[in-house]
């Protein structure tokens, strides 16, 4: 029988620790992130894969059940020669899920799951349980599949990634001369979104390079949260307050939102109601209950 895979129940800030450095994974594990990400990929050089899956393996041997759950791991890419090696060296500690990188579509998420399946069954953890963030726009061909996850197996959470989708396309920058992104990471940030809407997962902003620019990065989580993504990524643990904030609702927020359910309740038949001067309508109750829901959590 195969379990459903499940985000821990905040997942506000996600951040990175090299897979390399037990200093920095010790750091961020005793830190306010809700999920770390143990990296085997980008942070770690060719040569030092082996001893960081090692490493990796020790740290989340030592922790207990309720500390993985928010322990991740973030595998290479399948694209490339060292996928199953990662799975192999950490499964047995039980992760608290995978991140796969340059996911270039569906197929790639139901190849992992290949993967994981026998090691779980082997380790005696419940197939399917162990669940997946995709980064879903790394690649140009990528681009064209955001759309394609729902009912992926295990895909818990997408997100997407600038700097790689710049490389990929040949690109001598992402940003305007204004520190925005230029148009096609916006498209990028925008279709990862719709992707995820259409596979019922949450959407997770990608990390913000300028880590000591908190104003900076308070603002774009703010807007990116009000665009409907639920958190976000993160590469130094000063970010994580800030995320965690700006991705926690106001308490004026909350007011509102049960105002607008007790209304439709009180009014079970309206199809729209007045409230503050403004018209709501059945929409307005699904996003004051998903509010809800995330203050529930």
């Amino acid at each position: 029988m195969t379990t459903s895979p499940s985000l821990p129940p905040r997942h506000r800030s996600w951040l990175f620790a090299p897979g390399d450095s037990e200093k920095k994974m010790t750091k961020a594990a005793q830190g306010e992130a809700d999920i770390v990400i143990f990296d085997l990929e980008d942070a770690v050089a060719e040569e030092a894969k082996p001893a960081a899956r090692e490493g990796i393996a020790a740290f989340l041997a030592a922790r207990d059940d309720s500390e993985r759950a928010r322990l991740w791991v973030r595998v290479n890419p399948l694209d490339g020669p060292h996928t199953a090696d990662d799975l192999a060296a950490i499964m047995h500690t039980r992760p608290g899920g995978i991140m796969l990188p340059k996911a270039r579509g569906r197929h790639d998420v139901e190849e992992l799951d290949r993967l994981l399946t026998p090691l779980e069954m082997e380790l005696g953890i419940a197939p399917g349980s162990t669940p997946v963030i995709a980064l879903v726009t790394e690649t140009a061909a990528a681009m064209f599949t955001t759309g394609d996850y729902a009912d992926a197996p295990r895909l818990a959470a997408m997100t997407w990634g600038a700097e790689d989708l710049a490389d990929s396309i040949g690109a001598m920058s992402n940003r305007l001369d204004n520190g925005e992104y230029a148009f096609t990471y916006e498209l990028a940030r925008s279709l990862t979104l719709l992707g995820a809407a259409a596979a019922s997962v949450p959407a997770i902003e990608t990390i913000d390079g300028d880590f000591r620019n908190l104003e900076g990065l308070k603002a774009r989580a703010e807007k990116v949260r009000r665009d409907g993504y639920r958190g976000m990524l993160a590469i130094h643990p000063a970010q994580v307050p800030v995320i965690n904030e700006a991705f926690s609702p106001g308490e004026d927020e909350i007011a509102e939102a049960r105002e607008i359910v007790a209304l439709f309740e009180a009014n079970p038949q309206a199809g729209t109601i007045g409230h503050n001067g403004k018209m709501l309508d059945r929409p307005h109750l699904s996003r004051a209950r998903q509010l809800l829901a995330q203050v529930d959590c």
